[in-house]
């Protein structure tokens, strides 16, 4: 019989931050644009982001870092 701890699970607490928005746990999103509502999708070998609602609909639209930078403020 093993001996396991039940509350031992191997992985990290939850926040509410990652329940409300579990994608943003991923590396690959850009939480500044993700907190504006943006799908923050990024694209790995060029580093651009996508600025598309949050859940879009289709292929992601992927822009420069300034573009991104200007969709997390907005």
């Amino acid at each position: 019989m093993n001996d396991y701890d039940d509350n031992l699970t191997g992985t990290a607490p939850t926040t509410d931050h990652e329940e409300a928005r579990p994608d943003l746990s991923s590396t690959h999103v850009r939480e500044d644009v993700a907190l504006a509502g943006h799908c923050a999708n990024v694209h790995l070998p060029t580093g651009r982001t996508c600025t598309l609602p949050v859940r879009h609909p289709g292929s992601c639209r992927f822009v420069g870092p300034e573009d991104a930078q200007q969709a997390a403020v907005s």
